[in-house]
């Protein structure tokens, strides 16, 4: 049984914790950086255009300046200019001492602030200079605007200073964080909702699998798991049933394998054991011992069969198979192979056909191993089949391979076991062999880079091992 795991190593806790950490990151980013930028923008806004009405309003300025207005109506034209440019505005002049002193301002306060470094470098530079920084205590806006006199011999005669407070833009800004703070706040409680329903399905779906795949590495298959989703948890549960199915599948067959191994053991052990103590009895008679004899060789090379069988099995799965490709002449080979199965092909009254051409093809593979295919097939006809059946062995070379053929007469195969031949365990006769051959056949074949198929039709079963070529093959 699983242990249950502490909260916060939970999915559900680690993915509320990155919604969390994600968001507040997110909203850090526009507090701290954007909401400054946002702020500096709107100023120089202010800034700008502040200097644009100031331009526009030059002209009007260097005439007023040029005339010789009474205080009232000279603070009475300062007013409109402020009016004109949405700021504060003050008339500065030069005193004998090189000091600025104001002239006029648009609230009529004669000890108004003005910035005298700013108007002191717009005189300096012959340009407006603008600024953005406190003055008496206030954030403002600042543009000093500067008039001469004379066109070659410029000669300061007065700075026009405008001044913007920017308390709008601050209460614009406050406004903006105060929502991103109560935005963020919203967005974290939902993020922390969401996240915690979220990882809760997924943590009742993960555990569905994790107790599913605990009883399946007990031994103890269960109902597939249903698939309600297309997302990558309802990938890996489909997986999970796939594997469960062929886990199923291979148990099934290993007891199978089990059975009918022990059946295939037991059968030669008990019938010698038997013959060992009917021959222990000294009244039989010689021809009569014989008998037993040979009976009991045809139970000891069953034997044998069996054994070296599991022996090749449990090698190929320890991928211990040596293989020593060369090229090969399937031609020559078949025939040597042929020539073993004589005394067998008498005993089944086969009539065997040879169709091989006298040189080729050749083909790059292990020799023994291609040899031990070719028993298992010519074997398999005979021990498969009705005695006098027809057997044919044939090579060619087609589509780049080079190929081997032994065709029987026979049945055919069952229906639906065409696919079934080479699988491990599976005998459509199981009186008549472990049905480990076949499946021997392919795992040696496919570890030579070929492969071993097989046709069949109502009249006859074919099996062809297909081998690569060395390339200079006719």
């Amino acid at each position: 049984m699983s242990r249950r795991r502490p909260r916060l190593r939970s999915v559900r806790t680690k993915l509320a914790l990155v919604f969390f950490a994600i968001i507040t990151a997110a909203f850090g980013l526009l507090y701290f950086i954007a909401t400054p930028q946002l702020e500096s923008k709107l100023e120089q806004r202010q800034l700008d255009d502040i200097q644009s009405s100031a331009q526009d309003a030059r002209s009007q300025m260097k005439g007023v300046i040029n005339a010789d207005y009474k205080e009232k109506v000279l603070n009475e034209k300062i007013r409109g200019f402020s009016e004109e440019t949405d700021a504060r505005v003050t008339l500065l002049r030069l005193d004998e001492n090189g000091l600025f002193y104001t002239v006029s301002d648009s609230r009529t306060d004669k000890d108004a602030p003005f910035n005298s470094a700013l108007s002191r470098k717009a005189l300096r530079t012959e340009h407006p200079q603008t600024e953005i920084g406190p003055l008496a205590g206030e954030e403002l806006a600042q543009v000093a605007q500067p008039f001469f006199r004379g066109r070659k011999e410029k000669r300061p005669i007065a700075v026009a200073f405008y001044a913007r407070d920017l308390n709008d833009v601050a209460e614009a800004v406050d406004l903006v964080r105060n929502r991103v703070l109560v935005a963020t706040g919203v967005a974290l409680a939902l993020a922390l909702a969401g996240a915690f329903l979220v990882a809760q399905a997924l943590a009742r779906r993960m555990g569905r699998l994790e107790v599913a795949a605990d009883e399946v590495a007990h031994g103890r298959f269960i109902d597939p798991l249903p698939v309600d989703s297309q997302d990558e948890l309802g990938q890996l549960t489909r997986t999970f049933n796939q594997m469960q199915a062929q886990l199923r599948q291979v148990d099934v067959a290993r007891k199978e394998f089990i059975a009918t191994a022990s059946h295939e053991l037991r059968t030669p052990i008990f019938s010698l054991a038997g013959f060992v103590e009917l021959l222990q009895d000294e009244d039989l008679d010689e021809d009569t011992r014989r008998e037993f004899l040979e009976t009991m060789s045809e139970q000891v090379a069953r034997l044998q069969k069996l054994s070296v069988d599991l022996l090749d099995l449990s090698r190929l799965d320890a991928g211990s198979v040596e293989l020593h490709p060369e090229p090969v002449d399937l031609s020559e080979l078949a025939r040597s192979i042929v020539n073993e199965f004589t005394p067998a092909l008498a005993d089944h009254h086969t009539d065997l056909e040879i169709r091989l051409p006298d040189v080729g093809p050749e083909a790059l593979c292990d020799p023994v191993r291609v040899a031990q295919i070719m028993r298992i097939l010519l074997d398999n006809a005979l021990r498969h089949t009705p005695a006098g059946t027809q057997v044919t062995v044939g090579a060619a070379r087609t589509n780049g391979t080079a190929g081997l053929t032994v065709t029987d007469s026979g049945p055919g195969l069952p229906n639906d076991s065409d696919t079934k031949v080479f699988e491990r365990f599976y005998t459509g006769d199981a009186a008549r062999g472990a049905g480990l051959g076949l499946a021997i056949a392919r795992e040696l074949a496919e570890r030579m880079d070929g492969r071993l198929r097989v046709s069949s039709a109502s009249r006859g079963t074919a099996f062809t091992l297909e081998l690569p070529t060395d390339g200079n093959g006719a």
